[in-house]
């Protein structure tokens, strides 16, 4: 990026190691935790690499001898998402979409798997999102990097594709001409070897191609033609895998790195080459106007332009001239290029950063002053990505489930129990979220929506619906469409904490008239109860498609705090059955409580599961298998979770004896659609 515009990241977080192991085990215990990968492209740099920082060339690379693959390889394919009538009259559908680049942690000991802290970016607003950029790189570090599995198996289940970053940075952060001219390197045979190497590496991590951002000034016309050629056939391989290329606007045909922001003579060809291009900061209203008409006439989208908007410093307070990008009134000019939203997080304290203030922080970015996508707040001068870009959903087959887990806790639950008092994040986990937060319809007061992390039915969240309504109260939840026949059911697992509420499942079988306008529900009665409950609700006199989902509250007493643990919708109202157990539970490594688990995933899933991807198997099974869980069996007979992943490998740290206690025992099951568990397999770890 622009140097003037942008934050490297220079510095590695060591691993710290318990002071108590000796220094060879400390070592071992180190190696075992696995991170998400990076690399030079060929070279390494001069010296030593700090500590917690490895130095590897991604020519090397290969991925029978990636010791790691089996954590960092994402599972869930990537989901089909249609966009239902938009939420607002502004948000527009086939115009401006939006990339987001963002940083998910630091480019080298990024966990492969999440981590032992609810403090992280669990983005959750994939529903505006056309493409997401992994960023990160530096010169100390790396400068490709790969993704890490639970942030591709997340936005793959919302139908967002995930790209790898290359970052060839200025001189003044470190960068060297030398590394350019190791990615555009020629074999004898004329080929770019390190073309090839990018698209096996997307194709065995399973996320979707490459950002290639060259900014290392210096070079000359035959270094610009050589990077075309790398570009045509880093492009031609990776459509053949079905992966994409974007082009950073930086290096320019010449040679020269010379950020236009625009698409002209000077960049035109590395455009007409990728699949899209990020037009760096520099843009005016004119020059977006230019570049979109100059797009159109070579015979490309306008909005294959993503017009760069520095968000890192000052997130909803960015003073931006959004007319020139997405105006109101006239067709959208380009899409938009976020860069670090992010900053929803980073901007609060660092003793504030609790998963419910970051979501608060998220929804106003996301949403707008409004925190409604349905009413934008006309004065906000924020220009909200739900205020000009229409909303995509995933929900498309039955079953489909969610526990409204977005990704990071500071618990672990499991039907109303603490199972694990340990904060955690594993975006991997997050489900299939509602995409319009929050849509809340009332002729009188409005009460709170939002995900809480004080309580859960699964998972580490549930939805709090909290305040004095005065009339009824519908929650827009998801926008779907799923088939239903003479058995389908809808299942709401629910509470009430406070006061007294009619609860009604509302659902729709058709679109919206216009936009903006609310689906038109039919209400069905639903149960409720002063304690978790699960209500079976049968769709009688429904056919055709079910279009939204949503429940209807009316108080009926005092102050109303309510809260939704789970929905689900499927056939039938008998007990689901659960997924077929994995084989082959096996620790493949271990130095004192650090240990490295692998199994064999439930045949004919995969290891993310058929029913993510919108395909249920047939019979008593429920969609596949979601995801995989582990826990620890105590000496006491209660279970503490461990973990939960959609990879066939995990890695555990930091396990310790019980009192009277000679072995550990593990526990690994398989998570299906509907969160029906298998039976457990097992495996003991001598103390």
């Amino acid at each position: 990026m622009n140097p003037t515009r942008r934050t490297v990241l220079l510095a590695a977080a060591a691993l710290p190691l318990a002071t108590s192991l000796p220094a060879a085990a400390a070592t071992k215990a180190a190696a075992l935790q696995p991170y998400a990968s990076y690399w030079f492209p060929d070279s390494l740099p001069t010296g030593t690499p700090g500590a917690g920082i490895t130095w590897r060339s991604l020519k090397s690379w290969r991925a029978a001898t990636d010791p790691d693959l089996a954590f960092n390889a994402a599972s869930v394919p990537l989901a089909d998402r249609f966009t239902p009538v938009p939420a607002n009259p502004t948000a527009r559908a086939g115009q401006a979409r939006i990339q987001s680049l963002v940083s998910f942690g630091p480019t080298a000991g990024n966990p492969s798997q999440g981590a032992a802290t609810a403090d992280y970016y669990a983005l959750t607003h994939w529903a505006y999102i056309d493409e997401l950029v992994f960023w990160g790189g530096s010169s100390g570090e790396g400068l490709v990097l790969a993704p890490n599995a639970p942030i591709v198996d997340a936005a793959h289940r919302h139908g967002v594709p995930v790209l790898g970053n290359i970052f060839l940075p200025p001189a003044a952060y470190g960068g060297q001409l030398r590394w350019t001219r190791d990615l555009v390197q020629q074999d004898a045979a004329g080929r770019y070897p390190l073309a090839a190497q990018l698209v096996a590496v997307a194709r065995a991590y399973g996320f979707d191609g490459w950002f290639v951002n060259a900014e290392t000034g210096g070079g000359d016309a035959a270094l610009g033609a050589a990077m075309l050629g790398f570009l045509r056939e880093l492009k031609s391989l990776a459509a053949a895998a079905g992966q994409r290329v974007t082009w950073y606007d930086s290096m320019t045909v010449d040679g020269a790195v010379s950020w236009q922001g625009a698409l002209n003579t000077r960049n035109q060809a590395f455009f007409e080459t990728a699949d899209d291009m990020f037009v760096d900061f520099r843009w005016s209203a004119s020059s977006l106007v230019s570049s979109g008409t100059r797009a159109e006439q070579l015979g490309r989208s306008r909005y294959a332009l993503w017009a760069g908007v520095d968000v890192e410093a000052n997130g909803w307070n960015t003073s931006e001239n959004w007319d020139a990008i997405v105006p109101r009134d006239k067709a959208h000019v380009t899409s938009i290029g976020l860069y670090r939203p992010e900053w929803t997080r980073n901007q609060l304290p660092s003793d504030g950063r609790s998963p419910g203030a970051f979501h608060a922080a998220d929804d106003r970015f996301w949403t707008g002053r409004s925190l409604d996508p349905s009413r934008p707040d006309a004065t906000d001068s924020w220009r909200a990505p739900a205020v000009s870009v229409a909303d995509r959903s995933t929900v498309t087959s039955v079953p489909f489930a969610s526990v409204f887990n977005t990704g990071h806790g500071l618990r672990w639950y499991e039907d109303g129990t603490v199972t694990s008092d340990a904060p955690w994040n594993h975006l991997g986990l997050q489900d299939r979220l509602p995409s319009r937060r929050w849509v809340v319809r009332t002729e009188g007061r409005r009460p709170a929506v939002s995900f809480d992390f004080a309580d859960a039915w699964r998972g580490g969240s549930s939805v709090l619906v909290d305040g004095e309504p005065d009339a009824p109260v519908t929650v827009d939840l998801y926008a779907a469409r799923l088939p239903v026949s003479g058995d389908t059911v809808v299942e709401l697992t629910h509470r009430t904490d406070a006061g007294a509420v009619r609860v009604e499942l509302a659902v729709a079988t058709a679109e919206p008239g216009s936009p903006g306008s609310p689906p038109p529900y039919a209400y069905f009665p639903v149960n409720t109860a002063g304690s978790w409950q699960t209500s079976t609700v049968r769709l009688t006199g429904l056919s055709g498609t079910v279009h939204a989902l949503g429940v209807r509250l009316t108080a009926t007493d005092g102050p109303v705090t309510w809260r939704l643990g789970g929905v689900a919708v499927r056939q039938g109202a008998g007990t689901p059955a659960g997924p077929a157990a994995p084989s082959g539970f096996r620790i493949t490594d271990a130095s004192g409580g650090d240990l490295r688990l692998a199994w064999n995933t439930v045949p004919g899933s995969g290891a993310g599961g058929s029913g993510i991807n919108g395909s249920a198997t047939s019979g008593s099974r429920s969609g596949g298998v979601r995801h995989y869980t582990l826990h620890r069996l105590l000496p006491d007979g209660t279970r503490r979770f461990l973990g939960g992943t959609c990879q066939s490998a995990f890695f555990v740290g930091g396990l310790r004896p019980e009192q009277g206690e000679r072995a550990a025992r593990l526990e690994l099951r398989a998570v299906g659609e509907l969160y029906t568990s298998s039976a457990p397999v097992a495996v003991t770890h001598p103390w």
